[in-house]
């Protein structure tokens, strides 16, 4: 199965896909799938945090699908590679998928996040996807006891497609530990998407996400927030560098 073109933007993996594509490659790995496939997010904070974590690092690589979710890197690879890529972000891919899922009939469990907003996402999504079939749900807060129930409903369940929302790096180590031998097709991590869909938390108005200034939005809402959005400046800095020396390599050749 071809897939889409993989690249590296200081350091850790991305994949250059548009959402046309990434949607296109998702229908065709859950029919000809043969192991659980992953779906990753990339965005720069995810890039310092993979290159200061070796087994993030190595769960990135053998992903499936490595989203350029967020400006910054989709800019980065543009610059670096012209790869003409387009932001994809994980919260509207999620959306795709589940209207993948409507369409061809595949199960979907929602994993993750306050017991309140997994049961009203699953609602929403119930209503804005007719025919969806969500077959199972769980909250993230499980007991040990209930933690390791999860895996059995999840297979008694019969659900091809798994949405995991624990956070960063909490979901991609439950992935890494879980989905081996797994009977799900494909495995999403989601992050806080299921209070955006419940309303508990906004995204950013649709202007802000096609300026690719969501970032800045969210920082504004949330100035608390500065310390994290200082990896904006830093990564804008060594992509720069590393364009340089990129154009500077193949002037002397």
């Amino acid at each position: 199965m071809d897939r889409p073109r993989r690249l590296r933007v200081l350091d850790a993996p991305v994949d250059s896909v548009d959402m046309e594509g990434a949607l296109s490659y998702v229908s065709r790995y859950l029919r000809e799938g043969t192991s659980p496939g992953t779906i990753l997010a990339v965005n720069p904070e995810k890039v310092y945090a993979l290159r200061k974590d070796p087994f993030l690092m190595r769960f990135f690589e053998r992903g499936t699908l490595l989203l350029p979710d967020g400006i910054g890197v989709v800019m980065a690879l543009n610059l670096l590679y012209r790869a003409g890529a387009t932001r994809v972000a994980g919260a509207d891919l999620m959306l795709g998928i589940c209207d993948i899922a409507a369409r061809e009939g595949q199960g979907i469990f929602v994993y993750g996040a306050r017991e309140r907003v997994n049961r009203r996402a699953v609602e929403i999504l119930g209503q804005r996807f007719p025919g969806i079939r969500i077959v199972g749900r769980a909250n993230g807060y499980l007991g040990p006891q209930e933690a390791d129930d999860l895996l059995r409903t999840i297979a008694a369940s019969g659900a091809e497609i798994l949405f995991v929302a624990l956070g960063s790096p909490a979901q991609e180590r439950w992935m890494h530990e879980h989905l081996p031998g797994s009977t799900v097709r494909i495995c999403q991590g989601i992050g806080g998407t299921l209070d955006t869909i419940t309303g508990d938390v906004r995204r950013a108005p649709a202007i802000f996400r096609r300026l690719g200034l969501e970032w800045f939005y969210r920082l504004v809402r949330q100035p608390s927030r500065w310390r994290r959005q200082i990896v904006y400046p830093l990564f804008v800095a060594e992509v720069l560098q590393q364009a340089v020396r990129s154009r500077t390599r193949r002037g002397r050749r």
